[in-house]
C-alpha cells in the first residue's frame, strides 16, 4: 500500500520513471498498468503498477 500519490498523469509518469509514452501505453494495454480515463483519454495511471514493471525491466 502506497503511503504517497498513488495515480499519475501519464506526463508526470513518464518523468518520474523515465519511461516513454509508448511503452507506457502498451503496458496500460495488456493490462500490465491500471488506467482511469475520461472521454477515452487516459488521464491517470497507476504508480504502484508502473513501479512494478520498471523493476521488472531493470531486473533483466
Amino acid at each position: 500500500m502506497s503511503i504517497g500519490k498513488t495515480w499519475f498523469t501519464p506526463e508526470e509518469a513518464q518523468h518520474k520513471f523515465g519511461i516513454s509514452r509508448t511503452l507506457l501505453f502498451e503496458w496500460v494495454s495488456a493490462g500490465l498498468v491500471r488506467a482511469e480515463r475520461e472521454d477515452g483519454r487516459i488521464v491517470r495511471v497507476n504508480v504502484d503498477d508502473l513501479q512494478l514493471q520498471v523493476d521488472d525491466l531493470t531486473h533483466l
